[in-house]
């Protein structure tokens, strides 16, 4: 069974961060901060030829990864950890000029995300755009007389991005009646009845619903007239208590 003093065999070169004072058996030099084992014995980096790499912490997976393959010379840097009884990666040892490559690589792909996330937000705010206009000129058709200031301030609030509204439910993305007729009864709900009053004092929200429910159906019949009297979309029975 291996020694839990003793390293990992890992592919490449290992460095230790010692958790007791080391001293270099070559050059004496100590406590080592960083060493490397060779047969059992600790040398510091200088005389193991590493003296010349910089230290690289863990954390940033890409830019580990494109130090190394900018390094012609690197070093895993291990520490034991006795509460889990194993040695733990602590980073790497790179080359200095490796190391200064590959911040480039890493700065170079992050204005690249940048850039494609503010593409990816101009396309999402015209797809939204464009859906809420659907979204408005669908009221109006379902309820001719809605004002379009009125639908259009509708469409906007139901269709959110991220809102979790109808507007953004798949039967409000398909445009489907009852989803759109349910934005339009929330919005009258609270903005053209005393249904919030209501609710702040102490009115159960399905008894408020039940009480403002005649002027919720007005509003509905009105807004389902053309402006020279002929009738729009059927309001269907049943709906106000449903949306």
């Amino acid at each position: 069974m291996t020694s839990r003093t003793t390293p990992p065999v890992h592919p490449g070169l290992l460095v230790v961060q010692p958790l007791r004072r080391r001293h270099c058996a070559e050059c004496r030099q100590g406590p080592l901060a960083l060493l490397v084992l060779e047969e059992g014995t600790p040398r510091c980096l200088d005389c193991a030829d590493l003296g010349h790499l910089v230290f690289l912490p863990r954390g940033d997976t890409a830019l580990t990864r494109r130090s190394r393959e900018e390094s012609g010379l690197s070093a895993v840097v291990v520490r034991f950890n006795r509460r889990q009884g194993r040695y733990e990666r602590q980073g790497v040892l790179v080359e200095e000029a490796g190391l200064a490559r590959a911040e480039e690589r890493c700065l170079a792909d992050a204005e690249a995300r940048r850039r494609r996330r503010v593409r990816d937000a101009r396309r999402r705010d015209a797809e939204d755009l464009r859906f809420t206009e659907a979204f408005a000129r669908e009221i109006r058709r379902l309820l001719p007389g809605c004002p379009a200031d009125r639908a259009e301030a509708i469409a906007a609030h139901a269709s959110a991005r991220g809102s979790g509204r109808v507007g953004r439910s798949a039967a409000g993305r398909a445009l489907s009646e009852g989803a759109v007729v349910s934005a339009v009864v929330a919005s009258v709900r609270h903005v053209d009845t005393a249904y919030d009053q209501l609710l702040m004092s102490g009115v159960a929200r399905h008894e408020a619903r039940r009480r403002i429910a005649g002027a919720v159906e007005a509003r509905l019949r009105e807004w389902g007239t053309e402006s020279d009297g002929t009738t729009g979309a059927d309001t269907r029975e049943g709906r106000v208590e449903s949306a």
